[in-house]
């Protein structure tokens, strides 16, 4: 039996939300029992939440790059 390996080459804030993804994603099953019928809804909820908080991060929080730049 061979498996498929993947390769992935994320960027580094798509690897910032896989990681932020998984950690939701872990918090969501311990209240959630996975099965085959909700597995692909926790993922996607998760990979939302991830995505929804690190585009407020961004509009909330100024870098350091981009307060250099703006003030410059």
């Amino acid at each position: 039996m061979s498996e498929k390996k993947h390769y992935l080459y994320l960027q580094h804030s798509e690897s910032v939300v896989a990681s932020m993804s998984a950690t939701i994603f872990s918090s969501l099953i311990q209240t959630n029992p996975l099965n085959d019928d909700n597995e692909n809804e926790l993922i996607e909820k998760s990979v939302a939440l991830a995505i929804k908080l690190a585009e407020l991060s961004d509009k909330l929080v100024e870098s350091d790059e981009e307060w250099v730049k703006d003030r410059k």
